[in-house]
């Protein structure tokens, strides 16, 4: 492309500070540089991840800053030792990433590359340091590896999974987090069998997606748990079969679980990082064969306490990083799942907005509106 090895001028939408709206700026994007690829980003989607830091409560602040890291976007250029992808490339940018060569992405088992595993401390790229985004000479910081909240962006090419240039990236882009982690997290680890029964602690995007990898399973039952009882209509859309709130019950929710289950469901996914829904999702699975997933990310000094019994009763406490999924290898597939009408992603897209009215997706997102609100990068 006539762009390549150029500086890219485009519109990002920057954070300049924590929890202000998001502000239309022209920045300039350096070409990439070693292991580097510039992808111009055609579609993202908003993750509570974003707003989270974005709102910068509980870590430390880094503004300014571009944030974003589920999107779908084309190649643009490559930099230097990259073979596995070319301009014109269909991709998925992805937070966490899969270098092909430490232990971790040579085992089986694991998908927590050394190199690329997510890092929302990083404001550069791994290469120098360096951002690959300014405005007049001042750098802005990237946001886990991605910063997809802006027309052209720069990224790791161990983060950036090519797809099938078939697939509509408007529907696909929401694959490279949150869909995945929850899908994942059920059929990759939890796994149920045909006929079993499972239990989902929250209710929102990550959660709805543990509930459809459920259903893909074959569950028979599908407990959904939440506090906020407008999310169970929704949910019936993703398989849920009964709604549990716990607030209407005088005793813990794992024994009510335990009772509507005749001993405890049989696999259980909590989605929410409260820790005592992780207590809660561990001792509402049945002694024998029972497993439960932790998905949800906990508060930094939260301890997770239940009796020893409880695993000598032979129940599995399991953990999950990204549904167990490594980005370059495994996200192709699940684009193909969608492409094969064994997934369904149009369920969860609840909202869709021009990239000039970004910050109603934060808006949505803080009133519990939406699941994904897709922001289009050319309107």
């Amino acid at each position: 492309m006539s762009t390549t090895g150029q500086i890219i001028r485009c519109k990002a939408a920057v954070a300049w500070e924590a929890g202000k709206p998001l502000v239309m700026e022209e920045v300039e994007v350096a070409p990439p540089q070693k292991h580097e690829v510039r992808i111009k980003i055609l579609f993202t989607s908003l993750c509570h991840t974003d707003v989270y830091f974005w709102e910068a409560k509980g870590q430390t602040p880094l503004f300014p800053r571009i944030f974003g890291h589920e999107a779908g976007g084309i190649v643009e250029s490559v930099g230097e030792g990259v073979t596995d992808l070319q301009p014109g490339d269909h991709v998925l940018p992805v937070f966490t990433g899969e270098c092909g060569d430490c232990r971790h992405c040579h085992s089986e088992e694991s998908n927590m590359c050394d190199l690329l595993r997510i890092n929302t401390e990083r404001g550069g790229m791994i290469h120098d340091g360096e951002s690959r985004f300014s405005i007049n000479g001042k750098p802005i910081h990237h946001f886990v590896g991605t910063s997809t909240f802006s027309e052209y962006t720069v990224v790791h090419s161990g983060q950036v999974a090519k797809i099938n240039p078939d697939a509509p990236l408007d529907k696909v882009c929401i694959v490279s987090c949150g869909l995945s982690t929850g899908l994942g997290a059920t059929l990759n680890v939890a796994k149920p069998k045909k006929g079993q029964s499972v239990a989902v602690f929250g209710l929102g995007a990550v959660g709805l997606a543990a509930a459809e990898g459920a259903r893909i399973a074959g569950a028979s039952r599908i407990i959904g748990i939440d506090l906020n009882p407008k999310r169970f209509d929704e949910a019936k859309k993703f398989g849920v079969t009964e709604f549990v709130n716990p607030k209407d019950h005088d005793k813990p929710v794992q024994q009510v679980i335990a009772e509507m289950t005749d001993g405890g469901v049989d696999r259980s996914l909590e989605c929410t990082g409260n820790v005592q829904a992780m207590i809660q999702a561990f001792e509402c699975v049945h002694d024998g064969w029972g497993v439960a997933v932790l998905v949800g990310v906990p508060s930094k000094d939260d301890a997770f306490k239940s009796h020893p019994m409880n695993f000598l009763n032979e129940r599995t406490l399991k953990g999950t990083f990204f549904g167990n999924y490594k980005p370059k290898t495994d996200i192709p597939g699940i684009v193909e799942m969608y492409m094969n009408k064994e997934l369904e992603l149009e369920k969860f897209i609840t909202h869709t907005v021009p990239f000039s009215e970004i910050n109603k997706a934060f808006d949505y997102m803080l009133k519990g509106e939406s699941i994904r609100c897709i922001i289009t990068m050319g309107a």
